[in-house]
């Protein structure tokens, strides 16, 4: 094994266990240097629930959505590797009786797979899949993924693992081979390069990434505000991939509520009069007095924007937005024009809807401290997803810092 690669993944896991205070940033970024030193695209980590016998998905590396997928240890594929704490390579897993047979494992296992158990001493708390690695696995490759997969394992034990899988995978959207292209000159740029993802029932699903790498326009994609080039979206099982203008009129105003970077208040009007305006035109509001209660600005009905701070004007926007009584909530780096502590606040809130209300919100940021506070958090690169990530306890607003 070259000393190089060895050295350099073992140091770059060293550093995150000491820079992370969050154990599901430390298995997320493991998962990603590992990958990269191999190479290889397509990893899933799996942890095992030892009172249901079950392993789950908690991070993935490369493209698909696979989350949340659990399969019960005894007589599956996985049971060597969880109950004896072996490596098991795989050549072609679709010649293996168990996963022939099932889509779903289909779905995950195909080609020169190779499994490591998160093993220490004291016993097996996951596994770390590795897929379709184009010239296979070697020998070396297994012993850099057994001393990394070491390290994260003993993460994981320090900083004691309970994790209770969500129950509710309802998909409220999803989003399937979505391709996005603009014309540049003479040219087409293509923002969005095949985009497989499920948004669940009352989660909050942050999104990752550099400027330019397709997050707003996949929001604005799921918003109504932008068509997709190709592919399909499916609004609670129904295709919505080419909803008439009345369609797409009726969705945005009744299904989808949106808070931006940009306030867009109506600066002739009050801020319950902001909030009035919008209930107006909905389908099933709330009391807008309420829903600035619910942002703290029941006492400040009356202001206008000009004599509002920036965080006051944009929990109007987010009173605006639940007034509509919306089924999702699009945020687009709300929090990017505030300080921190108003930003803090604005995330309280937001917290807050999704805990209590239980309306789901998908988070467009730049702020990866922001994502601890998420369900699931999303990256994208390039215009396509890179990894996704389980957070097993998501951190409270008020507990951030940046």
């Amino acid at each position: 094994m070259s000393d190089t690669r060895y050295t350099s993944t073992v140091w770059q896991i060293m550093e995150a266990l000491n820079e992370a205070n969050q154990l599901e940033d430390v298995l997320s970024s493991g998962l990603e240097i590992i990958c990269r030193a191999l190479p290889c695209d397509n990893a899933n980590l799996w942890l095992y629930n030892k009172d249901e016998n079950r392993v789950y998905i908690v991070s993935c590396e490369g493209e698909k959505d696979l989350t949340g997928f659990s399969v019960e240890i005894q007589n599956s594929i996985l049971e060597s590797v969880i109950t004896l704490g072996q490596a098991k390579m795989i050549e072609d897993s679709n010649s293996i009786e168990t996963i022939a047979t099932d889509k779903d494992l289909q779905n995950i296992f195909g080609k020169n797979v190779l499994l490591i158990p998160l093993k220490t001493p004291y016993g097996v708390s996951g596994c770390i899949q590795f897929n379709d690695k184009t010239d296979g696995f070697n020998e070396d490759d297994i012993k850099l993924c057994e001393n990394a997969a070491s390290l994260l394992a003993l993460d994981i034990e320090d900083k004691g693992l309970t994790y209770n899988p969500n129950k509710n995978k309802t998909p409220l959207v999803s989003v399937r081979n979505v391709i996005k292209e603009f014309p540049s000159g003479e040219e087409i740029r293509r923002i969005l390069k095949g985009i497989d993802l499920d948004i669940y029932q009352g989660e909050l699903l942050v999104v990752l990434g550099e400027s330019g790498c397709g997050k707003s326009t996949l929001l604005n994609i799921i918003g109504g505000m932008d068509k997709m080039t190709s592919g399909e979206l499916l609004i609670e099982g129904k295709d919505f991939s080419n909803p008439t203008e009345k369609e797409l009129t009726d969705y945005r105003r009744d299904y989808i509520g949106f808070i931006f970077q940009a306030y867009n208040l109506m600066p002739n009007l009050s801020a319950l009069e902001n909030v009035q305006f919008i209930a107006e035109v909905s389908k099933n509001p709330l009391d807008p007095q309420k829903c600035l209660d619910m942002v703290g600005l029941g006492d400040r009905g009356n202001r206008y924007p000009s004599a509002m701070s920036g965080g006051q004007q944009q929990r109007v926007c987010i009173a605006r937005a639940i007034v509509k009584n919306p089924k999702l909530i699009l945020a687009d780096e709300p929090t990017a024009a505030l300080d921190f502590q108003t930003g803090q606040e604005v995330l309280k809130v937001i917290e807050d809807i999704v805990v209590n209300q239980g309306t789901t919100v998908i988070m467009v940021t730049h702020n990866v401290e922001i994502a601890k506070m998420a369900n699931r958090v999303i990256k994208l690169k390039n215009g396509k997803i890179s990894s996704i990530r389980v957070n097993m306890h998501p951190l409270h607003a008020e507990d951030l810092l940046w």
